[in-house]
């Protein structure tokens, strides 16, 4: 019997200006998800939860909630982008050119803009990537820049549990 690792996502060394990662896991939104969203963090606009009021709006139906979206987008780059993160460091650039409804199907791609050794921490380097998360009409429905601390090969609380697993 052959034991194969899982994926334990990128390090600092993975990274290079202009790759583009398509992130594999898509998610079609329910009006449950955006119910809950809302709940969670305290929303009230009434565009996001009352379907009589959505119906007075250009939209004519509720919207999702922005920061669900982002979240959602954030959350399908993690395992190409910052699994092995050492800290978030920036948001910069978050732009939702388009509307997201329940039902929509959101799916993400990240392109690496800037790679770097961090000066004060040599285990670590600053990845920035920006990432977009789309619907299925293929319409950009977020974009947002991301500067990320991630760890190098060999570092990190992962690479050491790995290590610890191999070992047994």
């Amino acid at each position: 019997m052959t034991i194969h690792a899982g994926y334990h996502g990128r390090y600092f060394e993975d990274f290079v200006v202009d790759d583009v990662f398509e992130h594999s896991i898509g998610r079609t939104l329910s009006e449950t998800d955006n119910t809950w969203f809302t709940l969670l963090t305290q929303n009230t606009a009434p565009i996001h939860f009352d379907h009589e009021y959505a119906k007075t709006t250009e939209f004519g139906q509720p919207l999702v909630v922005a920061t669900l979206t982002l979240a959602l987008v954030a959350g399908q780059s993690v395992m190409d982008v910052s699994q092995n993160v050492f800290a978030n460091v920036g948001w910069d650039k978050i732009v939702l050119p388009h509307p997201v409804f329940a039902g929509d199907t959101i799916r993400s791609r990240s392109t690496v803009m800037a790679v770097r050794e961090s000066r004060s921490r040599p285990q670590l380097g600053l990845v920035t990537v920006h990432t977009e998360g789309y619907n299925q009409h293929k319409q950009v429905v977020v974009s947002y820049d991301r500067t990320v601390l991630v760890y190098k090969r060999g570092f990190g609380p992962r690479y050491l549990t790995a290590e610890s697993d191999a070992q047994l």
